[in-house]
């Protein structure tokens, strides 16, 4: 049996107000437009967790918000503040202790895109991939039959995408 691994970053947040709460920062029209797409995009290649692990910050759960409809089954959602700006060690934990074939994480950076680059064998072919732009998606196959035996360095980079190859940008979509 194999297992699958989706790691995405939260999308575009506001900095309308500079002074806000971190954790409670919002998603942006952009972001917005960007999590659904990668919604879209996935439900479209049958990349379908059972559980999303997600951050319990306000943009990250937005970013769930927007993902989730497009998917059929719709995934469990499991919100922890463990996973608010988390290490890589910490994320991993969270991914050992699941007992399911397909697991998604929402994450925030550096962590998140640290975890991608640890765990592939071959980093995936893309430009963006090493820096992990917000709402950058990657989908990692493992040959093992449980999470609590990943391992660095053992896992496939079966896709990776951004929002940006998916919808573009341009001048009054960033906020």
């Amino acid at each position: 049996m194999s297992l699958r691994l989706i790691l995405i970053r939260h999308a575009k947040s506001s900095w309308v107000d500079p002074f806000a709460d971190d954790h409670a920062r919002v998603l942006n029209e952009r972001g917005k437009a960007s999590a659904s797409a990668i919604g879209q995009w996935l439900a479209a290649q049958n990349y379908v967790p059972d559980v999303i692990l997600c951050s319990d910050s306000e943009r990250t759960r937005e970013t769930a918000v927007l993902i989730i409809p497009a998917l059929t089954p719709s995934p469990r959602l499991r919100l922890s503040a463990r996973l608010y700006h988390a290490a890589p060690d910490t994320i991993l934990d969270l991914i050992r202790r699941q007992e399911v074939q397909t697991v998604g994480v929402i994450g925030h950076n550096p962590g998140i895109g640290m975890v991608a680059n640890g765990l592939v064998q071959e980093a995936a072919d893309h430009h963006r991939f090493n820096d992990y732009p917000t709402c950058a998606t990657t989908v990692i196959d493992f040959d093992i039959s449980a999470w609590s035996a990943i391992q660095s360095r053992q896992g496939k980079a079966v896709d990776f995408m951004v929002p940006r190859d998916l919808i573009g940008t341009s001048a009054q979509d960033i906020e």
